[in-house]
């Protein structure tokens, strides 16, 4: 192997498309979770990786994490260099933008990873290497999320996972957009999305939430956030929640990964 070939970027070209505002939801639920980490750690850093032709979501990550952890800096990474070039003039104190893919190029291991609509177009065979090789560049403590939204940002699924492995789905949505939970199925990151089939353990919940969000109609009367909060506390009897209610009211839930991962 060729020194060049060595040092190529891993990964393909996403289609980039991007726009402000998208990755709000995910945004905030990782600066009130994460934040606390963020705090702690010593001049942490956070990586935007793909995110897209255009650097909204980079610059956005840097204000809203801000808001949990003022010392932290964000890298956009990018593995299209005409994207990198683009996004350059949009750096700032605290912001910068890197050519690269999967490998992570940076000198220091980052707090953080997010990885929003990356993984959209490869197969789910292929999932599990990168979700192992992007753990293995995070510091200690840190967390990376992975997952999907629709193109305005209305609906999200995304993982979580540590270094050790994935720890949770959180599903996150603007209510007024649902007609039932299981809407959410179309965003299911690349990891669940082909085992929403009978016989999986992604079905049965979404079955179940369905099933739970006909039990809560009488609160739509108080709104879909009321309903939403009810079908939920409902959902906990049956599926390992592991948030609570001040999240619930924001139009997510977040579950244990086992419960939800894939058969075999």
């Amino acid at each position: 192997m060729t020194a060049r070939a060595a040092a190529r970027p891993l990964g393909t070209v996403t289609r980039g498309t991007t726009n402000p505002n998208r990755l709000r939801r995910m945004d905030r639920w990782i600066a009130a979770v994460h934040g606390p980490e963020l705090r702690r750690t010593a001049d942490p850093v956070a990586v935007d990786l793909g995110y897209g032709a255009a650097p909204w979501t980079a610059v956005e990550l840097l204000t809203r994490l801000r808001t949990a952890a003022p010392g932290v800096r964000v890298v956009g990474i990018e593995i299209d260099p005409a994207r990198v070039a683009a996004a350059e003039p949009y750096e700032r104190e605290g912001l910068t933008f890197r050519h690269g893919g999967f490998e992570i190029p940076l000198p220091r291991r980052p707090a953080l990873i997010r990885a929003a609509n990356v993984l959209r177009q490869y197969d789910e065979g292929e999932v599990a290497a990168v979700w192992e090789r992007l753990r293995s560049r995070l510091a200690p403590g840190g967390l990376l999320v992975e997952g999907t939204c629709d193109e305005i940002g209305r609906r999200h699924v995304w993982v979580a996972l540590g270094p050790e492995g994935p720890r949770t789905v959180t599903l996150a949505a603007r209510l007024g957009s649902l007609e039932r939970p299981s809407d959410l199925a179309e965003r299911l990151p690349k990891a669940l999305i082909h085992r929403n089939v009978p016989g999986e353990p992604v079905h049965a919940f979404l079955r179940d939430f369905d099933r739970a969000w006909a039990n809560a109609a009488p609160y739509a009367a108080y709104g879909a956030r009321q309903r939403w909060i009810r079908a939920v506390r409902e959902l906990t009897g049956r599926w390992p929640v592991v948030d609570g209610p001040r999240r619930w009211r924001q139009g997510e839930v977040t579950v244990a990964w086992e419960a939800l991962a894939p058969r075999g």
